[in-house]
């Protein structure tokens, strides 16, 4: 029983340290946290490889490339043959139905199909032509988004809820954030790929979570194999359902990323459903907006309330995100 308890320490720990993080990302314990650690770092390690790694990590999450889209499909890649090899066959044998077995293969495609167009797809680049139709689509709420702003690079007028990204030098309407999974940024007119390709990822992850676990119950509890035990070489004693490490370490990888990715699907929904970008409301301080750097008023003046004037309901604001407003017109002014 070492294993399995060492492994579900180890789960328990990696899910408790993203929680803590989402839960610090807005607040300034986790970016003294970071640079703290970053100082004590600076002192030992040389200051070559210093250079080094930071040309790495520029290169990673601040230009245009695909490592991470390799990254991605190799990951996946190798989830997909440890289920086929490991979990299909079994569980072919074992009567399930191929019904459940194959709809994980299922959202593969269609999670392939929206990846692709989560990837290649505009974003919704602001340009001299279609900028001033842009200006027409969102309300300029006066305090994160006040009016006649000009982005200085891209020398264009900024819509409201436009930011210009560094990574791919372009203003981007409706801007989410850029996501390094997709090398693209996510914004008004791919939102909705990024959306069901993340919902698709995350439902192929449980799916194959619970037709694991169905079948390692079935094998293992059924069967009383949990009570089975054998001698190994230096003569322990073993369990003898250990001897499938490989299934049981894929499970722990599908249900670590179930949670990891519902509970990120669940905040885009969250996003969703209340019309908001993660600009927004990471940029936004949920009761005040005295953080915000582009809102220019005199020091003696109380800070401004900031309040989401662009939520108009629920099925407003999702179908905001699945026909995204001044898309086709401002596709033609291109």
């Amino acid at each position: 029983m070492d294993f399995l308890v060492l492994f579900l320490f180890y789960l328990a720990l990696v899910l408790i340290g993203v929680v803590t993080i989402c839960i610090c990302s807005k607040t300034h314990y986790l970016r003294g946290l970071i640079r703290g650690g970053a100082q004590v770092i600076s002192c030992i390690i040389p200051e070559c490889l210093q250079r080094a790694i930071r040309k790495v990590l520029h290169y990673l999450f601040h230009t245009r490339n695909h490592t991470f889209i390799m990254l991605h499909l190799l990951l996946q890649g190798m989830v997909y043959a440890e289920y086929t090899w490991e979990v299909f066959g079994y569980c072919q044998e074992l009567g399930f139905s191929l019904h459940y077995l194959v709809l994980p293969y299922l959202l593969l495609v269609i999670n392939l199909v929206f990846f692709t167009l989560s990837c290649v797809s505009n974003p919704g680049t602001i340009t001299k032509a279609n900028a001033f139709s842009l200006l027409q689509v969102y309300e300029f709420d006066e305090v994160m988004f006040p009016k006649n702003m000009k982005c200085f690079t891209c020398h264009v007028r900024k819509p409201a809820r436009s930011k210009h990204c560094r990574v791919c030098n372009r203003c981007v309407h409706r801007f989410d954030h850029h996501c390094v999974w997709v090398n693209n940024c996510i914004g008004a007119w791919n939102a909705r790929y990024f959306l069901i390709y993340l919902l698709t990822l995350t439902a192929s992850a449980a799916t194959m979570a619970v037709v694991s676990t169905v079948f390692l119950v079935q094998l293992v509890v059924v069967s009383d194999l949990y009570l089975e035990t054998y001698v190994d070489d230096l003569g322990h004693l073993q369990y003898l359902f250990l001897t499938l490490p490989r299934i049981v370490f894929m499970l722990g990888f599908v249900v670590m990323l179930s949670f990891l990715l519902g509970g990120y699907l669940c905040f885009t929904l969250y996003l969703a459903a209340t019309n908001q970008t993660t600009n927004e409301w990471y940029r936004g301080d949920r009761a005040w907006c005295h953080h915000c750097p582009h809102v220019a008023r005199p020091p003696s003046a109380e800070p401004q309330v900031y309040r989401n004037i662009h939520s108009h309901g629920l099925w407003s604001n999702l179908g905001e995100i699945f026909l995204p407003a001044a898309a086709h017109c401002a596709k033609k002014m291109n």
